[in-house]
């Protein structure tokens, strides 16, 4: 007989696992608006439409929840009581049609939901709330240029050992191509152990397709692989190339462009005027790889693709990386400074700081942290490039 009391007890069981997993994640999520690439966006208020999908897109994340806590007889004795559920539903759908997401998601898991929400409104962030105290000028961009440079010499200065050669079937090649996501990985606390980045539960799923989502514009497999292509093949590589061969930042301009893209584009065009003697545009494939790398095990643990294509990827990503690149200070330092660019670009005058936070995670990848984790890039030397090793 189905027994109410004993339903009552094993949800609100199943509450207390989930809110567990809610403040695991906004700890991790705390981290994750300082560094994720962004996209700007707005977001519409919900429809009536939009408020019952989003209801019951809610209602199946606590199912799976449920059932990750309980045995599949519990579960089966939960849904005997499904119309009472389904009417529960529909009043919440009715009481809430005019509320906007954080009170819905509220409304269903509980008073620290609303945490949550701002949460994953902030995955898509790169510090969009900050205060923009800066504005920029050539007296910012020199001080950036500076950051920079001093940042570089300190990443060139850490320990790291000799590259050594790998065969083609050498093991090391899988942990190498995902250790190629390193910097972001270990900005957004993600585990470089494997290609998963994150375990399966409803919550950090949840993340992974906000940052996907929002700050990519990436929606599936299309769009992921066509994203991975554009960075392996053009990316950063290539507008650097075509800034540096530019006579003036006029030849860039488009008549379509607003005062705010002009500036953007001239200013990466003093940028790359700059450093263009120092650095070939090889330099950038760091940054772009990266990114890549990164892009290729989020698709594999969302699964939009297989686990098997995303090793492929990284075998890919992997060849051209040390084609161009010949240590893991040298990636960081790409990794430095395409992300410059990409601020200068963005104009976004928290550039400091972003170079701050990739510095430490280099150093944490190379070095290890105080905390005695990290080191993963010293105990994976950067492959020897031999061109053997490559048929």
């Amino acid at each position: 007989m189905f027994d109410l009391n004993e339903i009552r007890k094993r949800a609100q069981m199943a509450n207390e696992q989930a809110l567990d997993a809610i403040k695991e994640a906004r700890e991790k999520s705390g981290e994750l608006a300082a560094h994720a690439e962004i996209s700007h966006a707005e977001d519409a208020c919900p429809s009536a439409a939009e408020t019952e999908a989003q209801v019951n897109a809610n209602t199946q994340r606590q199912v799976e929840i449920l059932g990750q806590v309980f045995g599949g007889d519990s579960m089966s004795r939960m849904t005997a009581n499904e119309e009472l559920l389904q009417n529960m539903v529909k009043e919440q759908v009715a009481a809430a049609a005019s509320s906007n997401a954080e009170q819905l998601m509220a409304q269903f898991f509980g008073e620290d939901a609303g945490v949550l929400a701002a949460a994953l409104e902030m995955l898509g962030t790169e510090e969009e709330d900050a205060e923009e105290e800066d504005i920029f000028d050539e007296q910012l961009e020199e001080r950036l240029y500076t950051v920079l440079e001093e940042t570089i010499t300190r990443i060139d200065s850490l320990p790291e050992p000799e590259p050594i050669f790998y065969q083609k079937q050498d093991q090391r090649w899988k942990q190498f191509g995902i250790l190629l996501s390193g910097i972001v990985s270990t900005l957004n606390d993600h585990s470089l152990r494997g290609m998963d980045v994150e375990e399966h539960i409803p919550v950090l799923e949840q993340q992974v397709v906000s940052i996907v989502r929002r700050s990519w514009g990436i929606n599936g497999r299309s769009d992921l692989l066509d994203k991975i292509r554009y960075l392996a093949q053009e990316g950063y590589v290539l507008r650097y190339r075509i800034y540096s061969e530019a006579e003036s930042p006029e030849s860039l301009l488009d008549e379509d462009m607003d005062e705010e893209e002009r500036e953007s584009v001239c200013r990466a065009w003093r940028f790359v005027q700059r450093y263009k003697r120092r650095y070939t545009p090889g330099f950038l494939t760091g940054w772009d790889i990266g990114r890549a790398a990164m892009l290729a095990r989020w698709g594999s643990y969302l699964g939009w693709i297989t686990e098997q294509e995303a090793l492929g990827i990284l075998w890919d990503l992997s060849r051209k990386a040390v084609e161009e690149i010949h240590s893991w200070r040298e990636f960081a330092a790409s990794y430095l400074f395409g992300g410059l660019l990409w601020k200068l670009l963005c104009g976004d005058s928290s550039a400091e700081s972003y170079l701050g936070y990739l510095a430490d995670a280099a150093s944490k990848l190379l070095i290890g942290g105080t905390d005695s984790v990290g080191g993963e890039w010293r105990q994976c030397p950067w492959p020897a490039e031999r061109k053997i090793g490559f048929t």
